[in-house]
């Protein structure tokens, strides 16, 4: 049974219908980028728990991706894509309704499913819907600029309700959107490709314990040590769990990921680039937002009008970026977009942390911008046109793994080596200034607890040291304990800009090297390996 072609009258309503839950996704998907300050301090949260309100959406939506690719392909994507809106509101009114930071993260584990099938099933509709290569091309790019539309849109709405509003606000938005992309849908085509296709029950257990694991680990380990027994057997297990699926989908005869497919080596480097450079670009992100928010504490209004310059040149360039996609090879649009990226992330830190103003971020974060607009509409296009139509649902779903992967990856790596570099400097130095505070015991013991416990995310967003027992009133914090966990944040996160940077620098220079064929010749050869290797 070949992929089922849907009507061409139905094309403009698929690809509005493909356009807008993306962009529903997206602005869940980018909501707490400028409220991580706000729920620091609502949900007196430490370092790792506000990684864990980012990652329990980014681990369900990486998890799932290609399961949800499978099941869009067997029964249809039109149904799938509503379920997936469901989903949204469902978890959105969960984080409405959130009066701990427990509470927020189900929700965003909730709205992390509904994304997992919002991301995969709205690209392979459109892919299905295109009649030619040309216009698949075209409609990818308007795909990502919708996407960057949401991410640009969702953290300004936040800071702007969070500011004049409640946050709460914009989980509602969320939910009027989710039913409005419902409606939407009915009118688009539906589509599937189940010919070759099957659940792959073994392969997705592996692959979503594994991952849950490693990403558990990396979060966790920031906070409660590295070294610790569970985060070492959490490592462990999932990389046996990793190789396990390995194994699995190598033998099955309906695999959840075609890993032949990686035997092209410009597919396999696409591959590399995409995780590397997506984890560099939403690593400055996510940087910028504890920066600004959760260091500083500066309004998140401001962190929302900041989203604007990263993601408004990626929806600007979308009619540049569709000719320039078209015209040259991946290898220059690649290079040149992570080469942005890299200048953004090395700029931002070289910035000091006692420097309140929050206009400075504007230069580096347009170039962010510029380079991710080049970036991600050509990884994906690179990556569907170098299947048959047939498996585009398989491909766009790999495309979006591998692009969320490397989102995922961002706020819980850059977060675990940020906070872990934060509160070793806090406690090297914790001694001394506490003996230079002025505290007297036992407000000595417990301040040094809240360093202990919290680390410098709380000992920095604490105003009072609490009484150690009855008829002991709080007392102020110490200036000099705010400074010293200020600080070490500061340097810590000017750490982190720095990182991103180098590995965004890494990724461009693999494209360069990697990609020196022609365009068509590589477009070709892509096409010819994934006939021969997949049929």
């Amino acid at each position: 049974m070949t992929q089922t072609a849907p009507r061409k009258q139905a094309y403009p309503a698929t690809v509005v219908a493909g356009c807008f839950a993306v962009l529903l996704a997206q602005v869940a998907y980018s909501l707490p980028g400028a409220l991580n300050g706000t729920f620091q301090q609502e949900f007196q949260a430490n370092g790792a728990q506000l990684t864990w309100i980012t990652a329990a959406f980014a681990i369900p939506m990486v998890v799932f991706e290609l399961t949800t690719g499978v099941i869009g392909d067997l029964f249809g994507r039109k149904r799938l894509l509503q379920a997936g809106a469901l989903l949204t509101v469902a978890g959105s009114l969960v984080c409405y309704s959130a009066g701990t930071v427990a509470v927020l993260w189900i929700g965003q584990i909730v709205g992390g499913l509904g994304a997992a099938i919002l991301y995969p099933t709205s690209l392979a509709m459109l892919a299905a819907a295109s009649p030619t290569q040309e216009a698949r091309s075209r409609a990818i790019a308007v795909w990502a600029g919708f996407l960057s539309i949401g991410a640009a849109i969702s953290p300004l709405m936040g800071g702007w309700l969070a500011q004049d509003a409640s946050w709460r606000t914009s989980y509602l938005v969320v939910i009027a959107a989710a039913l409005v992309s419902i409606v939407i849908t009915r009118f688009a085509a539906d589509s599937s490709a189940p010919q070759g296709r099957e659940l792959d029950v073994p392969g997705q257990v592996t692959l979503a314990l594994g991952l849950i694991a490693v990403l558990f680990a990396a979060t966790q380990g920031s906070e409660s040590g590295f070294a610790r027994p569970e985060i070492i057997g959490a490592f462990s297990g999932g990389a046996l769990l990793l190789a396990a699926f390995v194994a699995i989908e190598l033998r099955t005869d309906v695999p959840l990921l075609h890993l032949k497919i990686f035997a092209n080596r410009s597919y396999a480097i696409i591959a590399v680039a995409t995780v590397v450079g997506m984890f560099a670009f939403l690593a400055t992100c996510y940087s910028m937002s504890i920066w600004l928010g959760a260091i500083q504490h500066q309004s998140a209004l401001k962190i929302g009008i900041l989203f604007l310059f990263i993601q408004g040149p990626a929806f600007l360039l979308v009619p540049l970026v569709s000719q320039l996609i078209r015209r040259f090879s991946p290898r220059w649009m690649l290079t040149t977009g992570f080469a942005f990226i890299a200048v953004s992330g090395i700029w931002c830190s070289t910035f000091d942390v006692r420097d309140m103003s929050w206009t400075r971020f504007i230069p580096p974060l347009l170039v962010l911008g510029i380079g991710f607009a080049l970036t991600v509409g050509s990884l994906t296009a690179v990556a569907i046109n170098s299947v048959p139509l047939r498996l585009a649902g398989m491909a766009s779903a790999t495309t979006n793994l591998l692009r969320d992967f490397g989102f995922a990856l961002g706020p819980v790596l850059i977060a675990a080596f940020a906070v872990s570099r934060a509160n070793g400097e806090l406690t090297a130095n914790i001694g001394g200034a506490l003996a230079g505070s002025g505290l007297k015991q036992p407000y000595t013991a417990v301040a040094g607890g809240i360093a202990q416990e919290g680390g410098a995310m709380a000992v920095n967003s604490m105003p009072v040291v609490p009484g150690a027992g009855p008829g002991l009133p709080p007392v102020a914090m110490p200036q000099n304990l705010h400074t010293l966990a200020f600080e070490s944040l500061g340097h810590a996160y000017g750490l982190a800009f720095l990182l991103a940077g180098l590995c965004a620098a890494g990724a461009g220079l693999l494209t360069l090297a990697g990609l020196f064929r022609s365009k068509s010749a590589d477009a070709e050869e892509q096409v010819y390996v994934a006939e021969t290797a997949l049929t």
